[in-house]
């Protein structure tokens, strides 16, 4: 559950989400990753993320998409 790792907090990157305990943006992290980067590659650029981090980073990328309100452009 990403809810252990990624935390929201208005006085850390102005409240976006990042892995807890450091400022470590979750976005970076995905970002990273849609690049290419391995886990070996982000351990190397981050010492403090773990796996479970970057784990965490994609569960929540996923649970916010699946939460995601979608409105219908289409004509009625």
């Amino acid at each position: 559950m990403w809810t252990h790792r990624i935390e929201l907090d208005p006085n850390v990157m102005l409240g976006k989400p990042v892995v807890k305990g450091t400022r470590i943006p979750v976005e970076l992290v995905l970002r990273k990753l849609g690049e290419g980067a391995t886990m070996d590659d982000l351990r190397d650029a981050y010492p403090r993320l773990m796996p479970e981090d970057v784990y965490a980073c994609l569960v929540y990328a996923a649970d916010t998409v699946a939460h995601e309100e979608v409105l219908s452009t289409a004509p009625a």
